[in-house]
């Protein structure tokens, strides 16, 4: 079944209490296409660049099993970029520069070959932009997932948000932005509120907390891996998604119940990029890294205990 993956492809230079970089492959549709990619390898991308970017990056998603034809390179112009610094807890961090660039008009045009897929995942964008991908597909998906933040949740965007999370089956956000969209403190509480806005689902990213997975009145939790040392958390999220989603689309089931193992695999995949500044780590891997992965996250939530 085909994936498809619509977001950003882009520059970051990151800076934290580990090192800085300069300019590095970043963007949400590049995290999670990459990890998508460790589970499904019939994956269709949709962004847009400018002609500064390196041939290189697109050749290795395409060895990766992911269909680039999506891409739009656009003469002259020059790609998305971004720069952050994280602070100590590496939770909290400041934009330092933000360049819009090709970004600024993008208009994701859907190659007709690309209008039938069976998963679709929306990397985090304007909410309009979002909501135009899903107007040019001809029949449903069997399942959208749309990742957002808290920028789009302000009085200007706030809803153009809501109309698009009407149309979608999962919703991705992190804790904060789960209090910032429904208002509430209590996360069940907001899982309650969102999940009356449109999505069946709801994962909630709490970073080196893990994830829950809310659907109806079931809850999941799954745990976030112990790491010694965390380099960036730099598109953490985003390959949380990938995995989730690359997962999902693989497996080709979308009960809550193997939704739950979606989100191990996603947070395996997550725990990963965290390791190395930006994409390093991702395209490093071999199948057996992430088997191992998995394990050690079995082993982490595994116990026997007798109820008397």
């Amino acid at each position: 079944m085909s994936l498809l993956v619509v977001g950003t492809v882009a520059f970051d230079a990151i800076e934290t209490p580990f090192g800085k970089t300069d300019k590095i492959i970043g963007g949400a549709a590049s995290y999670i296409s990459l990890a998508a990619s460790y589970f499904h390898r019939n994956l269709n991308l949709v962004s847009v660049v400018g002609d500064d970017f390196p041939n290189e990056f697109i050749s290795e998603l395409n060895q990766r099993g992911v269909n680039t034809d999506g891409l739009q390179v656009k003469a002259g112009e020059k790609s998305f970029f971004w720069s952050g610094k994280y602070h100590n807890d590496m939770n909290t961090r400041d934009t330092l520069d933000t360049q819009l660039n090709v970004l600024e008009s993008f208009d994701p045009i859907l190659p007709e070959a690309y209008k039938n897929c069976d998963f679709l995942m929306l990397g985090n964008l304007s909410p309009a932009v979002q909501k135009r991908v899903i107007d040019q597909l001809p029949k449903r998906p069997k399942l959208i997932a749309l990742d957002t933040m808290n920028f789009w949740m302000e009085k200007t965007f706030i809803n153009d948000l809501k109309d698009v999370l009407k149309e979608v089956d999962v919703l991705t956000i992190n804790d904060e932005e789960a209090r910032i969209l429904s208002h509430e403190y209590s996360l069940v509480k907001a899982a309650r509120d969102i999940l009356q806005m449109g999505p069946k689902y709801l994962v909630i990213k709490k970073g080196e907390h893990g994830a829950l997975l809310f659907h109806e009145n079931d809850v999941f939790f799954a745990p976030a891996l112990p790491l010694e040392e965390v380099f960036d958390p730099t598109g953490a999220g985003d390959s949380f998604a990938g995995g989730f989603m690359g997962y999902l689309a693989q497996s080709r089931d979308v009960s809550f119940e193997n939704m739950k193992r979606a989100v191990i695999h996603g947070s395996a995949m997550a725990s990963f990029c965290v390791e190395k500044f930006g994409t390093e780590r991702l395209m490093s891997l071999s199948d057996e890294d992430v088997q191992k992965r998995m394990e050690e996250f079995i082993n982490l939530t595994a116990f026997d205990i007798e109820l008397s």
